[in-house]
């Protein structure tokens, strides 16, 4: 790893990429419990350590922001409120609930 790109390396994301996969699990938690390792160090145990292999999961999304903001709104309640509110929620309901919130203009 070169000093440049040591600088732009970043444990925290390494390790949650790392977590998805039951192969690499072990070792991003060993990582995750010696936060205080230099980041060049870390790279090179994760580089050595683990098997060269090809490796496709998905990433786990976030619930949609701009939803939970029009049923925040709507409903006059708490972002935890709204959280239930989704998992209660049709698609259906969610786009009535868009357009009764659109206020027009260009997005």
């Amino acid at each position: 790893m070169h000093d440049l790109n040591e600088s732009e390396y970043e444990p925290f994301l390494a390790n949650r990429a790392l977590a998805y996969y039951q192969d690499c699990i072990l070792y991003a938690n060993e990582m995750n419990r010696r936060f205080e390792i230099s980041n060049r160090l870390q790279y090179h145990y994760l580089l050595n350590t683990i098997r060269k292999r090809k490796r496709f999961a998905k990433w786990i999304k976030p619930t949609q922001i701009d939803d939970l903001r029009i049923v925040m709104k709507y409903y006059s309640i708490s972002r935890e409120k709204a959280e239930e509110y989704l998992t209660i929620l049709t698609d259906q309901e969610i786009i009535i609930l868009r357009k009764k919130m659109n206020k027009g203009g260009v997005k």
